[in-house]
C-alpha cells in the first residue's frame, strides 16, 4: 500500500507541522509518506492542472500495490479531482482517500477572501502576492491560478471510493460548510467535522488512524 500526501497552497511537502507529524507517525508503521512538490510548474506559474497532472505521475510511479490519497486544504481538491480525472488510468489504483479541510469551491475561496474588487485587482494587475508558507517568503502568483479553477467542480465528481472529511468548525480559510454540502451528495463520504483550525494538526492521530483503516479495508479487498 502507498500513501500519497498532498500539500496544500502556498506549501511544500516540507511546509507544515501536520506534514513533519504526519511524516513521523506513519514511520512508525514502517510507512514512508510520499509527499509529491506540487508547487508546478512552479509557484508563479501554478495551476490547478499541472497539479493534477504532478498527481497522477506520482501515484504511477509508486511502487505495485494500491494508493490512499491524504489532501490538506487545495491538495484535498487536487486528490478529489486527480481521481475524477484519471479514474481510469493511474488513479485506478486508488482505494481510498483522506481529505483535509479540502478547497472543494476554489475560486468562491477566492473571491470571499479577496473580494470582487480584489479578484479584479488580481486580474488587472497580472499576479497577487502571497506568503509562501513551504518558502518562508513572500511569493507571486498569476491570475491563471484563478482561471484554472474554474474548470473544476468538485460537487460533480463521481466519488466510488471510501472517503474520509476532516474539517474543523474553526476554519477561518475554507468554511466546514463546504464539507458539509459536498457529503451530503456523495455517500462514500465519511464527514468528521471536529473542534480544529483549518490546520488540523491537533487532529493527526485520528487522520492516522482513519488512513490505517481504509489501508486494511484496502489490503482486504
Amino acid at each position: 500500500m502507498n500513501v500519497l500526501y498532498l500539500h496544500g497552497f502556498a506549501s511544500s511537502p516540507t511546509g507544515s507541522i501536520k506534514t513533519k507529524l504526519l511524516t513521523e507517525t506513519f514511520a512508525t508503521e514502517g510507512i514512508t509518506l510520499q509527499i509529491p512538490n506540487l508547487n508546478v510548474p512552479d509557484f508563479e506559474h501554478l495551476t490547478l492542472t499541472a497539479m493534477i497532472a504532478t498527481t497522477a505521475d506520482a501515484i504511477a510511479a509508486c511502487p505495485p500495490g494500491t494508493v490512499i490519497l491524504i489532501g490538506s486544504s487545495l491538495g484535498g481538491a487536487v486528490a478529489l479531482h486527480t481521481y475524477d480525472r484519471h479514474r481510469y488510468g493511474a488513479a485506478a489504483r486508488v482505494a481510498g482517500m483522506v481529505l483535509l479541510a479540502p478547497a472543494l469551491d476554489l475560486a468562491g475561496n477566492r473571491r470571499r477572501q479577496l473580494g470582487d474588487a480584489g479578484v479584479a485587482a488580481w486580474r488587472a494587475n497580472g499576479t497577487i502576492t502571497v506568503h509562501h508558507y513551504g518558502y518562508n517568503e513572500v511569493r507571486q502568483v498569476h491570475f491563471g491560478l484563478y482561471e484554472d479553477t474554474q474548470h473544476y467542480h468538485s460537487e460533480a465528481v463521481k466519488l466510488e471510493v471510501p472517503t474520509v472529511i476532516f474539517h474543523g468548525t474553526r476554519d477561518e480559510s475554507v468554511m466546514f460548510q463546504e464539507s458539509v454540502a459536498f457529503a451530503a451528495t456523495h455517500p462514500t463520504v465519511d464527514l468528521r467535522i471536529v473542534d480544529s483550525d483549518h490546520g488540523l494538526a491537533d487532529q493527526v492521530p485520528d487522520i492516522f488512524a482513519a488512513t490505517m483503516a481504509l489501508i486494511q479495508q484496502g489490503n482486504a479487498s
